[in-house]
């Protein structure tokens, strides 16, 4: 494993999860959010320091990916198929897992597009941004 290649391809990773989901939340949702934080009394505003931890954990995520890809590509045919196959565990343990808290733990707290939708768009998101940066990590070797 090459740490410098993990590196490169899970940043690579990163910036695609982090234009995928300024695309998503300023872009496509931005009314829904907006209208959402009016009804609950909200101020959607959101501080510079809430933003870097956002920014900073998606780019973590697409590290921790190409990793994982890197990791199991020592066991398994290291192919596209097994990034996609990453980009799909961390699609599920993060995407769903907190789209089902929410909706579980917060019920009737945000609409349910607000919620649901950022499932359906990271289902594409995430196995494309893994992909990408796994494929960078075979590459760059």
């Amino acid at each position: 494993m090459n740490i410098k290649r993990i590196l490169l391809g899970g940043l690579v990773a990163g910036l695609i999860l982090n234009i995928g989901e300024a695309a998503l939340h300023a872009g496509v949702l931005a009314d829904a959010t907006v209208a959402a934080y009016k009804a609950l009394g909200v101020t959607a505003v959101p501080n510079g320091a809430a933003m870097a931890q956002l920014v900073g954990m998606t780019f973590l995520q697409g590290i921790v990916g190409v990793l994982l890809y890197a990791s199991l590509s020592a066991c398994c045919k290291p192919s596209i198929t097994l990034g996609v196959e990453v980009g799909l565990l961390l699609w599920f343990l993060s995407v769903v897992y907190g789209a089902v808290y929410l909706g579980a733990g917060y019920h009737g707290l945000l609409p349910a597009n607000l919620i649901w939708i950022p499932v359906a768009w990271g289902l594409v998101e995430f196995p494309l941004a893994i992909a990408v940066g796994s494929r960078l990590y075979r590459k760059a070797g």
